[in-house]
């Protein structure tokens, strides 16, 4: 007897499991047909109820129930009609870019930028600043990245958009609650930034995450750079440290603590020297020697980088020996990095865009020489059309990756 009735005991809290685990699963493909239907639309720029029950599969009901509750979250609008061959005219839907607005922000040695997005990535805001973050403290830094994110809230209130989230670029090694481990070009260690930005802000309604710079740079460049779509894709910062952040089948890797993509660390021998990829193929290690100063300044980089291309222009021969030696060590770490992942395409980003005409070649032909699979296994090099506001914008459009894989906002008031 006992026996039976701890076997009818052990049954009945079975059933509850599985009654969760059904609910659970419901729960999750919705989401997931939320998250498939907005992808249509955005993909088909306007499509009726109808075109979306052909195109996904899904019977008209279900895709009526999923449209309503897009409209009804202001994730889809309608927006017009059109006459078709039989019946009445078809509403359209298109993506709802009128009422949510997401924020990224980047800060770095030299600079920091925000960029704002609506639902479809189209730019609302692109400020960028001039900041010492190598001369600031952890503390003074937050200061000035609140006080720029609050002049976009600020904005975006005026004009009626709920904000969905600020997410932070930094360059180092964050962890995945969003602290700063390393980032030794700032000079933090072990710093929480997103709790910090958090009471600076005030406790926001809305989540503050931070990632590394070149994690959001590949999401950006995934989304919105010349290789859109690409499912295996390197992406090189090109600031004052060179990190990477990898694209594979596909996906962002972050790796199992998000310290993922640091090709700066690994050590390379090329023209006979023997370093890390950042020390032989970095900005720093083009500044440290081409620059005409003994000691720049954080806020000094960008005019640094841009003295070094007037001076490759007017063809000065020390200036293209240096770079070309310079492109050589980083086609040397490129290839490293090919060899072990296979991608389509390695992007330069940041100050490498200024410089590619003339480092971009050396590393083209360094690559082509080293890596193992002929012809680089596809890999090519190419330059980002992005510019500097490619963290940001990646901090922004990670936010919008999240509902598109069915994570839907609420309306305020709702």
């Amino acid at each position: 007897m006992a026996m039976r009735i701890a076997s009818k005991a052990a049954g009945a809290v079975g059933d509850e499991d599985r009654g969760r685990a059904k609910r659970a699963d419901f729960t999750d493909v919705r989401a997931n047909n939320l998250g498939f239907v907005l992808r249509q639309v955005r993909s088909e720029g306007r499509c009726s109820r109808a075109d979306l029950a052909a195109k996904t599969g899904l019977n008209k009901a279900t895709v009526s129930s999923l449209v309503a509750e897009l409209i009804e979250r202001r994730v889809l609008r309608e927006s017009g009609s059109v006459i078709g061959n039989i019946g009445r005219p078809a509403v359209l839907l298109s993506v709802d870019t009128g009422y949510y607005a997401s924020l990224g922000v980047e800060v770095n040695v030299d600079y920091m930028t925000l960029v704002a997005v609506d639902l479809a990535g189209n730019r609302l805001l692109s400020w960028r600043r001039a900041h010492d973050g190598a001369g600031s403290t952890a503390g003074r830094s937050v200061s000035a990245l609140a006080g720029l994110a609050k002049r976009a809230v600020d904005k975006m209130d005026s004009e009626g958009r709920q904000i969905l989230g600020l997410a932070v670029a930094v360059p180092g090694m964050i962890d995945n609650d969003g602290v700063v481990q390393r980032a030794p070009m700032l000079g933090w260690s072990e710093f929480d930034l997103t709790g910090r930005l958090r009471q600076a802000m005030r406790d926001p309604k809305y989540a503050v995450t931070a990632d590394n710079d070149a994690n959001l740079g590949a999401v950006a460049e995934q989304r919105f750079g010349s290789w859109a779509g690409v499912s295996n894709m390197i992406y090189l910062t090109g600031e004052i440290g060179l990190g990477a952040g990898l694209i594979i089948d596909g996906e962002l890797r972050r790796g199992a603590t998000g310290f993922a993509g640091e090709i700066g660390n690994l050590l390379i021998d090329v023209d006979g020297r023997v370093g890390r990829v950042e020390d032989l193929a970095g900005v720093r290690a083009v500044l440290s020697e081409l620059s005409e100063s003994d000691d720049i300044a954080g806020a000094e980089v960008e005019a640094e980088v841009e003295d070094v291309v007037t001076r490759a222009r007017a063809g000065d021969p020390r200036v293209l020996e240096s770079l070309a030696r310079i492109g050589r060590a980083l086609g040397a770490g490129i290839a490293l990095a090919v060899d072990l992942i296979n991608p389509e395409a390695v992007v330069l980003g940041g100050h490498y865009q200024a410089l590619s005409p003339w480092i971009g070649p050396a590393a083209e032909g360094e690559l082509a020489a080293r890596t193992h699979a002929s012809g680089a296994g596809g890999a090519e090099i190419v330059v980002s059309a992005l510019g500097h506001e490619a963290p940001a914008l990646g901090a922004a459009t990670g936010i919008l990756n999240d509902i598109d894989a069915g994570k839907m906002p609420t309306p305020l008031g709702s």
